[in-house]
């Protein structure tokens, strides 16, 4: 059975309950973060932390936990090897339904759990991602990890009604993200281009050390927007997140980037991207 964390307890999964008055279920009053998992150890566990602490704080909720003991004691208790921890911080419990917040000493809800995925041997990595692009909709502070994720959802329905897979989303005509990824492209003339942090973007932990392994390479990077267009003709292109780490995209809206197969310089980004992981695995958790 699987174990979970639920307001200070590891519990089987099956006896966790939140009330039907947590403002996380009624408003999408909540953060959250995804933290991947590889050989059993936790990734870029200090910066999702980092993150997680400033979206609570963009947020004004008052909520401290040992997020790390948190994680560690979930990869322990479940066995995992690969895979990811998922963290969630609601506001808290109301007595009833209210828009307004309820006083600031109310406890949040905080849970956690452990998750089985592949990660390092993803067989799209071989293959590549198709996209298409739809409008951009969402709330204008995707920089803060809420809970509010039904239009990506949407549009992750949509990529599959489309016969793809996923969906990069646009403000006019310009790359905002992916519903659940950082996106990026690589010129034809050698540029690594990826959206700049602001607020239409979740400032990506993965991309922190993308960017990083593509500076080793000595690829000139520029943080900016890039459109559709730009996208569609340049020589690579490609997404970062906890889960897909760094994977190829070969088409967007039917058209094929550069040769319509996973491109060389991504491929050796996921893979210094993977050999710096193992290091630092070797040395923490």
């Amino acid at each position: 059975m699987q174990t979970v964390y639920l307001n200070g307890d590891y519990v089987p999964k099956l006896s966790a309950k939140i009330s039907i008055f947590d403002r996380g279920l009624l408003f999408s009053d909540a953060v959250y973060e995804v933290i991947s998992v590889i050989g059993g150890h936790l990734i870029d566990m200090e910066r999702h932390i980092a993150r997680l602490e400033r979206s609570l704080g963009e947020l004004s909720i008052n909520a401290f936990a040992n997020w790390a003991a948190i994680s560690r004691n979930l990869v322990a208790e479940n066995g995992l090897k690969e895979g990811l921890v998922y963290l969630q911080v609601s506001r808290g419990v109301m007595d009833e339904r209210e828009y307004r917040w309820p006083t600031p000493d109310t406890a949040p809800t905080i849970f956690a759990f452990a998750q089985e995925r592949a990660l390092v041997k993803n067989p799209m990595a071989d293959r590549g991602m198709r996209i298409i692009t739809r409008p951009d909709l969402r709330w204008q502070r995707c920089d803060i990890k809420t809970t509010q994720l039904l239009y990506a959802s949407l549009m992750k329905m949509e990529a599959v009604a489309a016969g793809v897979d996923d969906v990069w989303m646009t403000q006019d005509e310009m790359v905002s993200e992916g519903t659940s990824q950082n996106a990026h492209i690589i010129s034809r003339e050698g540029v690594l281009i990826s959206h700049q942090l602001d607020r239409r973007i979740l400032p990506g932990v993965t991309r922190i050390e993308m960017l990083a392994q593509a500076k080793s390479m000595e690829l000139t990077v520029e943080e900016r927007a890039f459109s559709v267009d730009e996208a569609k003709n340049a020589a690579e292109a490609f997404v970062t997140s906890s889960t897909l780490l760094i994977m190829p995209v070969v088409e967007i809206d039917g058209h094929k980037i550069g040769d319509g197969e996973p491109g060389e310089q991504t491929g050796k980004i996921r893979q210094n991207y993977l050999a710096a992981v193992q290091r630092a695995s070797s040395t923490t958790n």
